[in-house]
């Protein structure tokens, strides 16, 4: 028998994916992608410790609110999603400090909010999530991002930068340089890190692949 996605906490997960965001349309946070971070978290958490009811509800909810990647608010994507879900949750009927720990998890997630997790729920969804955008799937999405944004796939004059400053927002492939290959040094976990390095071992592989092939 197939266990639900999110268990043990499937009845939670059937009061809060109405509020995820993931069927926002945005293929690289649907709900493949809610799953898997859910799968890297437990992952996490079976060796870090820490609240899993805190983490599913965070794992719901961290992309509730959804902004581009071109927007000027994205980097107010994390906040305006922690707001989302503290009402949600005090419509639940979680108490304050649990919904603090869920709130501070989700703002302090996102890369590009640079807020430092101090909890071990925050390190572990941080890094969970993290994990999604390194790796073969991190190439897939950043290829699938790349397309909402009509961005081209490299410079066909200088695919590698060498003579031109990095442009992720004209180019797919300098979002590897730009951002991605700066991931694995920031995580937060000692499991995420060794996670990490296979996937940072992945995307590098890929990088020269493509780069051969063109």
């Amino acid at each position: 028998m197939i266990e639900p996605p999110f268990t043990p906490h499937d009845h939670l997960a059937a009061r809060l994916l109405p509020h995820s965001g993931g069927n926002s349309g945005d293929g690289s946070h649907d709900m493949s992608h809610l799953l898997r971070v859910w799968k890297n978290v437990v992952t996490i958490q079976a060796i870090e410790g820490g609240d899993a009811e805190i983490l599913a509800a965070a794992v719901l909810l961290h992309d509730g609110v959804s902004v581009e990647k071109n927007s000027p608010l994205r980097s107010k994507a994390s906040t305006l999603a922690a707001e989302k879900a503290r009402g949600i949750l005090k419509g639940l009927g979680w108490a304050d400090d649990r919904i603090d720990a869920v709130a501070h998890a989700i703002e302090a997630h996102s890369y590009s909010a640079g807020i430092e997790p101090t909890t071990i729920e925050a390190r572990i969804l941080q890094d969970a999530d993290r994990l999604d955008a390194i790796g073969m799937v991190g190439a897939a999405r950043c290829f699938y991002i790349a397309g909402r944004m009509q961005s081209a796939l490299y410079d066909p004059g200088d695919p590698y930068a060498a003579t031109r400053p990095l442009n992720d927002a004209r180019y797919a492939i300098d979002h590897f340089k730009a951002k991605l290959f700066k991931l694995a040094d920031g995580f937060k976990t000692e499991t995420g890190r060794r996670l990490a390095d296979e996937r940072q071992s992945r995307l590098k592989r890929f990088y020269d692949e493509f780069l051969e092939e063109i």
